[in-house]
């Protein structure tokens, strides 16, 4: 943001041991990035009071004019937060919240999850605006599970900086020679916590029947990745023998190395918002092959003329399958990987072309300000 417009301030949890640590690349002073030990992703109400507590001292202190929060918990602890603030001290600072994706399918029971929706309608009463990142999930939230009004939320697509992703071929070989693989080993990639909701039992089932339809085949999956089902999806691939065809590579912090050596990447999620794993690869001209989750389809687009008969779709951008559908992965990767280049590239050069103009960096702060600034009018 504009430092001479805008001055901001971080205040972030605790993340669970099995999580990546990305505080490395928050360039602010302590007065600007602020960590509250007690807020964290499990559920928890003493240390969810404390939370709220800590986070009230620090708006009372910094007096913003606009509290912005992302994710299910942050959200809920800076909106009451600020609700109490404002009507105990006669204030009127505004509160935006952006849907990453959200929690009302795949992670918590019919009950669970019902009583998650309903505490986000009735937190969405006095939310300024809400923030979905894609259209799919605006017609989620307003239409389907009905959390707020149709004029209240705005979809603003992600935004990154992607010059090191189409600047990847740079980084090719790298990631290679760690695996200790040549160029004649087919690689496939997954990137993602080890959690749930992003089902690489899937991942490892099509992996499976993959490798029983073409043993021959020279080709490595590599897991990127790391979180609390490393051990149990460790012991699945020795079950099922196929240790020797997976590598769990943990979480690698330059990424644009990963991609530089990718034959094709796959992701498997019950539910998503916009995948961020999914831009990177298409930014670095790496194809891709995905569940129909959340807003995936935004990204892969409208499907192509004729389509296979294997259960999965031909899009504009990638490949679209049903959610928990091994047969479907295993015949998509099949399609891609037996594929030339040169049957892929429209495909690829779709896909780039499409993330540079719709997701950079640039876009998204322009968006952000303007939305900032017409919500203090």
């Amino acid at each position: 943001m504009d430092k001479a417009e805008f001055e901001s301030t971080l205040v972030a949890g605790n993340i669970s041991p099995s999580e990546g640590d990305m505080n490395y690349i928050i360039q602010a002073d302590p007065d600007h990035f602020i960590t509250i030990p007690e807020m964290q992703r499990e559920l928890n109400p003493w240390k969810d009071i404390v939370s709220l507590y800590k986070l009230l001292l620090i708006i009372r202190r910094t007096k913003p004019h606009i509290v912005h929060s992302h994710t299910a918990k942050a959200g809920t602890i800076a909106r009451v937060s600020v609700l109490l603030y404002n009507l105990f001290c006669r204030q009127d600072i505004k509160t935006i919240h952006t849907f990453h994706g959200h929690v009302f399918a795949g992670y918590f029971s019919r009950l669970k999850s019902k009583i998650f929706i309903l505490t986000e309608r009735l937190i969405s009463v006095f939310t300024d605006k809400i923030i979905a990142i894609s259209p799919t999930q605006r017609e989620d939230l307003v239409t389907k599970y009905h959390i707020s009004k149709n004029d209240k939320v705005e979809t603003i697509k992600l935004g990154f900086d992607l010059e090191p992703f189409v600047h990847s071929i740079k980084m090719k070989g790298f990631f290679r020679k760690e695996l200790a693989i040549d160029n004649e080993v087919r690689l496939v990639g997954i990137v993602g916590r080890l959690v749930p909701i992003k089902n690489h039992f899937m991942f490892l089932k099509a992996v499976k029947r993959f490798m029983s339809q073409y043993p021959d085949m020279k080709i490595l999956f590599a897991v990127i990745g790391d979180g609390e089902l490393r051990g149990e999806l460790q012991n699945f691939c020795i079950r099922q023998g196929i240790s020797e065809y997976v590598r769990f590579c943990g979480w690698i912090k330059d990424i644009t190395q990963v991609y530089a050596d990718l034959d094709l990447l796959a992701l498997t999620s019950i539910n998503e918002g916009t995948p961020v794993s999914i831009i990177e690869a298409m930014a670095s001209g790496i194809p891709v092959i995905s569940t129909d989750a959340g807003g995936i389809k935004d990204l892969l687009g409208n499907r192509l003329g004729p389509q296979p008969s294997n259960g999965f779709r031909v899009c504009e951008r990638g490949i679209l399958l049903p959610k928990n559908d091994p047969k479907s992965l295993a015949e998509g990767m099949h399609y891609i990987i037996g594929n030339t280049e040169r049957d892929n590239q429209q495909m690829i050069s779709n896909a780039k072309q499409f993330v540079l103009s719709e997701y950079h960096q640039d876009r998204l702060i322009q968006d952000i300000s303007s939305l900032y600034i017409n919500l203090l009018k």
